[in-house]
């Protein structure tokens, strides 16, 4: 953002300001590119760990490290003028202490110039979350459906239903006494969701939570379409770029093969030898 810029960036403040009012935007970013595009039209720009599935074809966020959140944290916050980003803190980096959880914290935050972090779980990591707040640092939460988690959990399934209703809205309730500014809500059922949403006093940005929740969030890649083979129930597809980019390189490798690229128009001329310039 320039120096002459009117704009401002959003800040956690004004974030959990927004409880009850126009829907939070929220789309996950890992690029400078991707940035300026979530910039455009959204509010925070999440870094999410999902990057080491999205970008590095791992086959689950467990084996993201810090310096990689670190490194695509730095690129995102280049792409972006009013949008707040967001940075997951990786698997491995918080859970074994509030001191552990608060060297690396800082260190995205330093590093990257990013306001805030996000880390998952809820009853248990409430101590951690208000030994990070209370030391400057802003902590979106994570309940539900936690990927981290997802060997302990079984797989990537709904959280919430019958007697696990319960043991959602403690998590909610106690990461907001804790100092969450926000929290999302993963694969929680929508009522359950909707009853959460009314209980706190910070927004909940849900992802396969239903439409009560006070905003939502897709991982941009998912939204537009870029996996031909990758169809949550909960994502909504805006496009399908995968499919576009699919006949764009085909169209390319055959031009190529054919030797109808490159074209005069896309070559430079030979400079005749003893022309004068």
């Amino acid at each position: 953002m320039s120096a002459t810029s009117t704009m401002r960036v959003v800040l956690p403040p004004d974030i959990r300001a927004r409880k009850g009012q126009l829907p939070l935007v929220v789309l996950t970013a890992y690029t400078t590119p991707g940035a300026r595009l979530v910039d455009a039209h959204c509010d925070i720009a999440l870094v999410g760990d999902s990057v080491g599935m999205v970008l590095h074809g791992m086959p689950s966020t467990l084996g993201v490290t810090l310096e990689m959140m670190i490194m695509h944290g730095c690129a995102v916050v280049k792409g972006l003028s009013k949008a707040m980003a967001v940075i997951d803190m990786p698997f491995g980096s918080y859970e074994e202490s509030p001191q552990q959880a608060f060297r690396n914290a800082s260190r995205l935050i330093a590093e990257t110039g990013a306001p805030a972090v996000k880390l998952e779980g809820g009853v248990h990591m409430a101590e951690t979350i208000a030994f990070l707040t209370k030391r400057g640092v802003p902590v979106m939460a994570h309940i539900g459906l936690t990927p981290q988690a997802v060997n302990t959990l079984g797989g990537y399934k709904v959280v919430g239903r019958d007697a696990d209703a319960a043991s959602v809205m403690a998590d909610a309730l106690a990461v907001e006494a804790a100092g969450a500014f926000s929290v999302v809500l993963e694969k929680v059922p929508m009522g359950l969701a909707g009853q959460v949403t009314k209980a706190l006093n910070i927004p909940t940005i849900g992802i396969g939570a239903g439409v009560d929740c006070d905003g939502q969030v897709l991982v941009l890649d998912d939204m537009l379409g870029l996996f031909t083979d990758f169809r949550p129930k909960f994502v909504k597809r805006y496009a399908e770029l995968g499919a576009l980019a699919d006949h764009a390189i085909a169209d390319y490798a055959a031009e190529v093969r054919a030797r109808s690229f490159p074209a005069a128009e896309h070559s430079f001329a030979d400079v005749l030898k003893g022309k004068q310039s």
